[in-house]
């Protein structure tokens, strides 16, 4: 059984930054011309519209996972017009960035909370570095806590952003493809992404799991290096 604390701990900031990446996604379609995540009130940082669009992926069976793990697991969804996205297949591209962009924009704030830290003397270099321990306290306190938290939120930003790169239905990176294309095959490669994209669901989601499992690591390692510059750990 997990620290039911740090287990909190880890829902929270996996709740906050899940629905920043929807709020992301929603933002950014709407942007484009694409209101309906907007009219679902999903432009929002209120975590409420994305836990009632998917109760299961965003309470249920993360609050499982992570008692009993200590992993919180889950998924979120915000709601677009497939129509749109056939008619701009550009604009619903960068609607599919928008939501890993939210997570890379939550690393760099809380790794300059964690500059900060360092330069106000409550952080330091750690000594070791782990997913949820990348400071050191000196002064122990609460500033424990708030390392841990900036830790967790750091790291796990990281790993939702990174992840959801990948380029494999269901996951961002696939529908971010037409940005790569000509216009015409941007179009027909949406269409094929509509009318396919759940078919190869399951089958993409393992086969990604199972690649990011081999480029976490050297990914991590990088932010890692970024966040302590001139510090190394093996």
């Amino acid at each position: 059984m997990p620290d039911l604390a740090s287990a909190f701990v880890y829902y929270i900031v996996f709740l906050f930054s899940t629905t920043l990446h929807e709020a992301g996604h929603a933002w950014a379609a709407a942007l484009g011309g694409d209101l309906t995540a907007y009219h679902g009130g999903q432009v929002s940082l209120d975590p409420r519209p994305h836990v009632r669009r998917e109760p299961f992926g965003m309470v249920v069976l993360p609050i499982i996972s992570v008692l009993i793990s200590g992993w919180p697991m889950g998924f979120a969804s915000a709601p677009f017009d497939p129509y749109w996205a056939l008619r701009h297949p550009k604009r619903a591209a960068w609607m599919a960035l928008a939501g890993p962009g939210a997570n890379f924009l939550l690393v760099i704030a809380s790794g300059v909370v964690m500059q900060l830290g360092k330069g106000l003397g409550v952080f330091a270099a750690p000594h070791y570095i782990g997913f949820s321990h990348l400071v050191d306290v000196p002064g122990g306190g609460m500033w424990e806590g708030i390392g841990f938290f900036l830790s967790v939120l750091f790291s796990m930003n990281v790993l939702l952003g990174c992840f959801n790169l990948v380029p494999l239905p269901p996951l961002d990176g696939s529908a971010a493809i037409p940005l790569f294309l000509t216009d015409s095959g941007a179009a027909s490669y949406q269409r094929f992404l509509l009318q396919n994209g759940a078919t190869f669901a399951m089958v993409g989601m393992l086969i990604a799991w199972r690649v990011f499992g081999y480029l976490y690591n050297p990914i991590f390692n990088i932010a890692i290096s970024l966040l302590h510059w001139g510090h190394h750990y093996g």
